[in-house]
């Protein structure tokens, strides 16, 4: 009967410590619960200090006057702060870095990229080597001579023709630090906080010195300015009204170069094109017959070519084929030799190169009629 009674006793303990166990794991599920029922609050910047009340900048760019709650720290203009989204009342101050690793975010290289390896832009090789090289290069000659040098250029022409490898070329000749910026990705990707990363570029480029800033797809940041209603509107207004004011800050003779790109330049503002900024405009251009020629021998100066293969002849049949086309045909060409277990590329391979790359192009002719036609 005693050991019943033991056992008995034993069970109802075990039982206790079980709906214990239970109960807190209950307790906590319910406090995780309420946690994730409280809606997340909003980082916002504050602008002005009043007191108990404090005028805050929300990501969007909008501006509102609020409370600031007893329990806050004190607050400056410049802090920022997390606020309740209902009321807008500021809850609390958080510490966030404002600084960018801003070389994470861009393109940093010495480029190896010389002028031989581009073909069929002869002239405007020139123009870009007396325009932003010859500066770099020999700065006493124009101060000498009395003329001041455009502080930067602008290659237009449609993608593909050879823009970015310029760019590459002319940092190379002159040793300088090649700072690559995409206008479509500033916009997008640091929505309120365009201006300040337009800055520290251009910061990095001075610390970086002798270098080129080349900003890819310009038109996204610097098209002609309509009526500004939305905040991203106001965002990329912002953001240009920054480039402008950093191009106006540099002299003539800095040892810092600026060159633009854009397949767009019919839309650009006015205002980043006139005398004293990117003033040079330099027309990249399909490659005609002989500038395909050229391009071809490039791409292909490596490769085992079969006796039966007349660059001269497939340069003719790749009209209106881009730079950026040829040197692909070049690969897919050397791609079918593999296939064939062949190390020499003949005609055959070209020609099927050729085709393959007309229809990749036919392909994405036919995505943008039906996206936009």
């Amino acid at each position: 009967m005693d050991s019943v009674i033991y056992n008995h006793s034993t069970d109802t303990s075990q039982i206790n410590e079980e709906n214990k166990i239970l109960k807190e794991s209950v307790s906590k599920l319910k406090e995780e619960l309420d946690r994730f029922r409280v809606p997340p609050l909003m980082v916002s910047e504050v602008r002005n200090v009043f007191g108990k009340n404090a005028i805050i900048r929300l990501p969007n760019g909008n501006q509102f006057y609020v409370n600031v709650l007893e329990e806050c720290d004190k607050i400056v203009s410049g802090d920022v702060v997390l606020v309740d989204q209902k009321n807008l009342a500021i809850i609390k101050k958080v510490t966030i870095t404002k600084v960018f690793d801003i070389e994470s975010f861009v393109i940093v290289e010495k480029p190896k990229v010389s002028w031989k390896d581009i073909g069929g832009l002869d002239v405007q090789a020139q123009e870009i080597k007396e325009v932003v090289e010859l500066p770099l290069k020999k700065p006493e000659l124009f101060k000498k001579v009395g003329i001041t040098p455009p502080k930067g250029i602008l290659l237009y022409g449609d993608p593909g023709t050879g823009k970015t490898l310029l760019a590459k070329a002319v940092a190379s000749a002159t040793n300088s630090t090649f700072i690559e910026v995409v206008g479509s990705e500033l916009v997008q990707k640091f929505i309120g906080e365009g201006a300040k990363m337009v800055k520290e570029i251009f910061e990095l480029a001075r610390k970086k010195s002798p270098s080129i800033v080349f900003i890819d797809e310009l038109d996204a940041l610097a098209a002609k300015r309509v009526e500004i209603g939305t905040s991203g509107e106001r965002e990329v207004n912002r953001t240009f009204m920054q480039l402008l004011a950093e191009i106006d800050g540099f002299k003539p003779l800095d040892n810092v170069k600026i060159v633009g790109a854009t397949n767009r330049k019919d839309i650009l503002d006015p205002a980043v094109v006139r005398p004293g900024r990117l003033d040079r405009l330099i027309h990249i251009p399909i490659p005609k017959n002989e500038a395909r020629l050229e391009i071809l021998k490039i791409h292909s100066k490596s490769m085992d070519l079969s006796k039966d293969v007349d660059l001269r002849n497939l340069a003719a049949i790749m009209e209106n084929l881009n730079g950026a086309e040829i040197k692909a045909v070049c690969t897919e060409a050397g791609y079918f030799a593999i296939r064939d277990n062949r190390t020499n590329v003949t005609r055959k391979d070209f020609l099927k190169a050729i085709d393959k790359v007309r229809q990749g192009e036919e392909a994405e002719g036919e995505d943008y009629l039906r996206m936009f036609g």
